[in-house]
């Protein structure tokens, strides 16, 4: 019994030595296997551009097909007969229709009704509010409205609200105080951004509401602002109608909507959007529904007809997003304008429906793309306006029935497209265009002897430019030193890399960010007969109370040195030969004042020393030299 005892013993002990060498090869182990994970890591180049450039494609593209195919299954099951019995979408890519989707019943009463298309009409409501944004934007382009951040009083001098959270309220009197400059203030810029801090409807009034801008300005003198204007995102109809009334009354002086018709509607020829509801369009238009199946009455919206009357169809919301995406190549605004209307304005707070605000857009970020979007619900009808301006991408989605509420269907569909048009682009051939004549830019150039490049001519005649010379850093990889230059216009060209490369590349102890050199404007500037660059037209000498272009500079010098002086003897002889200098016939008129000085020699020597010096003069690395 002890044996058996003494046996069993030395077999647990065996055990436990075993688990006990186990766990310390373990924990040897995992410091080494750590590190080899990170330098794993490590290796791995984070590869560049990180949003790639748009540009033509050759379709089919298999990966684009596959998304677009995921999104008419998405929109063709959200589908609900009772609820939600038609939607009518299109994608757009910059200035064409990548797919076109219509889906369910226009009437679902009606067992013959046909199933919607492009042209079959919808109520678009809070997508109405682009058209307000359109036409400031318009109004600013044209030079009608001074700024985007005019004060609303500058052109309704009666515009009155009490204001109690102003900044500069004082004492507790003040809290009936109206909103005037001394407050933030209530701009045209905040008001089409979701940033007004006015209240979402005037008080005691719905969006049946008849009233006149009159009557809501008598209104808002008694009501309070929900925010300190540009402070705080909250959603506002009032906002919108009040600027469309204000600027079409006060600026333009004619209404909202005849306006919106002349100078939007007609000129993208979206012939079948409008704000009336006649019998002709009603018979046009998808039946909308409630969610029990009911049928939503087509009422008109009174005064708030700027912030949700319109309607509209897929294919004219189709020409809408080209416009905005810069694709029918200035129609309505110029594309800087288009840049500013489609950038965010303000973040918003965590509690609000979007990450941030813009003019008048909700933005939410996904893979790294802002998604510019504007939805609208109104009884029966719900509608999405959405563009990815990076990728000139554009989806529009209008709907008879209820937004479904248990998936956003816009966020679900570019989670299958932003990746397959990202990937697209990315493995696009870019197509870079010659100069019409290469031979004056093929050749060898240098920079102050120091780097070295030649520039020469591919097989498709476009220009590549790569270094040479001693100076070279041979840690860098060759493919990387070779730059293919893209022509713009005369003598203008934009550098390009070939796709995809290092975001950083280690050259020595430094970083070189290549994505911040890829597609840089690159300049040739016109060469003298000796084959230099002159860079000082614009470069002015100081000396005193003097100045002197440095071409005169240079002028100067060239008289008191040659080829048999150096410019140390020049300097030393100075003072005895400035009489000769100031009377010598080729001496720029420039120097005729400086001559009239008892100190001319020190003055004429030291800007002969500038002269011989310039080209540190034209990068400015001289202190006396300025304008570089």
């Amino acid at each position: 019994m002890k044996v058996k005892w003494t046996m069993l013993g030395m077999v647990v002990f065996f055990l436990i030595s075993v688990v006990m060498t186990c766990c310390f090869i373990w924990q040897y182990r995992m410091p080494k296997m750590k590190k080899e994970m990170d330098v794993k890591e490590a290796t791995t180049e984070e590869m560049c551009p990180h949003f790639p450039e748009p540009v033509p494609l050759k379709h089919p593209i298999t990966s684009l097909r596959a998304a677009l195919e995921k999104i008419d299954a998405l929109l063709r099951s959200s589908v609900h007969t009772t609820k939600l019995p038609a939607i009518s979408a299109i994608v757009v890519l910059n200035d064409s229709i990548l797919w076109n989707g219509n889906f369910g019943k226009k009437n679902i009463s009606d067992p013959s009704s046909p199933a919607p298309n492009e042209y079959t009409m919808y109520r678009i409501a809070s997508l109405s509010k682009i058209f307000p944004t359109l036409m400031l934007y318009k109004l600013w382009e044209d030079g009608l409205v001074e700024s985007l951040d005019d004060p609303l009083e500058k052109y309704m001098d009666n515009f009155a609200i009490k204001n109690p959270l102003g900044e500069n309220s004082g004492t507790a009197s003040s809290s009936v105080r109206t909103l005037s400059s001394r407050s933030p203030a209530l701009t045209l810029r905040r008001m089409a951004s979701q940033l007004s801090g006015l209240p979402r409807r005037l008080r005691s009034t719905n969006l049946l509401w008849s009233g006149n801008t009159e009557a809501a300005l008598n209104l808002l003198q008694d009501d309070v602002l929900v925010a300190d204007p540009g402070t705080k995102c909250h959603y506002s109809n009032v906002a919108f109608s009040l600027l469309a009334n204000i600027l079409a009354q006060k600026v333009t002086g004619s209404d909202f909507e005849s306006w919106v018709s002349d100078n939007i509607l007609e000129r993208l020829n979206m012939e079948d959007t409008g704000f009336n509801l006649t019998p002709n369009v009603q018979r046009r238009m998808a039946v909308g529904v409630y969610s029990n199946g009911q049928p939503a009455p087509l009422y008109n919206l009174g005064w708030y007809r700027p912030a949700g009357q319109m309607f509209s169809t897929a294919a004219d919301m189709a020409k809408l997003m080209m416009t905005l995406l810069g694709g029918y190549g200035g129609t309505l605004l110029q594309q800087d304008t288009l840049n500013t209307m489609l950038t965010p304005v303000f973040r918003c707070h965590s509690n609000y429906f979007s990450n941030a605000t813009g003019t008048p857009w909700e933005i939410n970020e996904q893979f790294n793309y802002d998604v510019v979007r504007k939805d609208g619900d109104l009884d029966g009808y719900a509608a999405t306006l959405s563009l990815v301006p990076r990728l000139k991408l554009g989806l529009v989605v209008l709907m008879a029935g209820v937004r479904p509420a248990d998936q956003d269907l816009v966020s679900q569909a570019y989670s299958y497209l932003i990746p397959a048009v990202e990937s697209a682009f990315r493995d696009a051939q870019r197509t870079l265009r010659p100069p019409p004549n290469p031979a004056p830019y093929v050749g060898f150039f240098t920079y102050r002897n120091m780097t070295f490049y030649e520039i020469k001519v591919d097989s498709e005649r476009v220009l590549i430019m790569q270094q040479f010379g001693p100076h070279v850093d041979t840690t860098v990889p060759a493919k990387y030193r070779t730059i293919q230059l893209d022509y713009l216009q005369d003598r203008v060209f934009r550098v390009v890399f070939k796709s995809p490369y290092p975001c950083k590349l280690k050259v020595n102890s430094a970083s070189v960010s290549l994505e911040a050199q890829d597609r840089q404007l690159f300049n040739f500037y016109p060469f003298n007969k000796k084959g230099l660059f002159q860079l000082s037209t614009a470069v002015t000498v100081t000396e005193g109370d003097f100045q002197f272009s440095l071409e005169s500079v240079k002028a100067l010098g060239a008289l008191m040195t040659g080829d048999d002086s150096s410019a140390e003897q020049a300097l030393r002889l100075m003072e005895a030969k400035t009489a000769a200098l100031c009377s010598h016939p080729a001496l720029p008129e420039d120097f005729k004042p400086l001559c009239l000085r008892k100190d001319a020699g020190a003055s004429l020597a030291r800007l002969v020393f500038v002269a011989t010096r310039y080209d540190s003069c034209e990068i400015c690395e001289y202190a006396a030299c300025t304008g570089c």
